[in-house]
């Protein structure tokens, strides 16, 4: 693969206001030389070191591919989207260094991972999720979007909202990362045409099957993560008999029957608020629902968490399923509608945006997805 040209490269970050330039030495004495024991994640963009700058400043330091030029899309637009803004629930990037086949992306240091690798992978099981640290899980990452979505100019929709996105400081305050997929949203634009990207299980249907971006498609993304983090389960375990696999699906068909509250953790052993645990879930489904306009806007959607709007019963409708739509369940009732479909990914594991390959149970942080015939939903 030809590699970057890399004065192309610095004359687009010299262009971004409020990036600081570092130099590869000063990463490199941040970092203990690259030290292994100091590697805290790996994957198709890079690996992620953890380093201590020389004012004492805890950071995590991610170095891209040096031959990839989807990590060199995905580098500037993390510059240019995060240069500007700043917000106690989204990842801080302090700056980051172009030099010869360098690129290097600094970030703050979030001690305590992922929710993938913490609530959902077991990766440190000394965390406590209780039911109020769940809930304010979940706040602050709504306070993140609606910042995003909402607050800043221009509007910014992140593409790829789930788990392991979504890093956890000391205090378990959540933080939104990984703006490499990221769009700039004018206010004059309701809607981007671009390549579908993101990943499998958390994609918004009409996103995936028409290409157009608005910022429904991360309002959809948010109400799966919802009800992962209430029910403590991925959005897909195949370990679960087969008619309880898909997390959504599960959620529906409980909601139907009246019975929302068993999709709550076991783990919490009840420990929890009922009224609140029923409202999240309502939430995740009122995120989540098939017609996009039907979706409220983030700033809504933190309303009805913290309690300050009701969740109106009538107002949730079927969710949309876009496992109906693609190869990840054999619906040939459906799959008769959707004729002549590829899918391509390419994948990448990190802490900071941890994803990893293809098919869908796991993570995929860029999948590309071509319909030459779908049918009119």
């Amino acid at each position: 693969m030809k590699a970057p040209n890399v004065k192309l490269i610095i004359t687009e970050v010299s262009g971004i206001q409020n990036t600081r330039l570092f130099t590869y030495n000063e990463l490199r004495d941040a970092t203990g030389n690259f030290r292994t024991s100091n590697k805290i994640g790996e994957g198709g963009f890079g690996v992620v070191y953890q380093g201590t700058l020389r004012d004492g400043t805890m950071v995590a330091v991610k170095v891209l591919s040096a031959d990839s030029t989807q990590g060199v899309r995905e580098f500037l637009t993390e510059i240019e989207v995060m240069a500007d803004i700043e917000h106690e629930n989204l990842v801080k990037l302090y700056g980051c260094c172009v030099e010869k086949k360098h690129r290097i992306l600094v970030y703050g240091y979030v001690e305590n991972n992922s929710i993938a690798q913490t609530l959902l992978g077991g990766g440190n099981n000394s965390i406590q999720f209780s039911w109020d640290t769940r809930s304010q899980i979940c706040i602050g990452v709504a306070k993140g979007l609606a910042f995003l979505h909402e607050e800043v100019r221009p509007h910014i929709v992140h593409r790829d909202i789930k788990p392991s996105n979504i890093l956890l400081d000391k205090n378990l305050m959540p933080k939104i990362s990984d703006f490499g997929l990221a769009k700039l949203f004018p206010d004059n634009l309701t809607h981007i045409s671009t390549c579908a990207a993101g990943t499998v299980g958390y994609l918004a249907p009409e996103y995936a099957i028409r290409a157009k971006l608005t910022r429904k498609a991360d309002i959809y993304s948010f109400g799966v993560l919802l009800l992962e983090i209430v029910s403590g389960r991925s959005h897909k375990d195949r370990r679960l008999p087969v008619a309880e696999q898909y997390l959504l699906e599960r959620a529906w068909d409980l909601y139907e029957k009246g019975e929302p509250v068993q999709l709550v953790d076991s783990s919490l052993n009840g420990d929890y608020n009922i009224e609140e645990a029923l409202r999240c879930l309502k939430i995740g489904l009122i995120c989540t629902q098939d017609m996009p306009k039907l979706r409220p806007p983030m700033s809504t959607v933190l309303k009805m968490l913290v309690g300050d709007i009701e969740v109106n019963d009538q107002e949730i409708t079927r969710p949309g399923f876009l496992s109906e739509l693609m190869c990840l369940k054999a619906d040939k009732g459906v799959k008769k509608n959707v004729k002549n479909w590829s899918c391509t990914a390419s994948a990448s594991t990190s802490k900071l945006g941890s994803s990893s390959s293809f098919p869908e149970n796991t993570d995929t942080s860029y999948n590309t997805m071509t319909f030459t015939s779908i049918y009119n939903r």
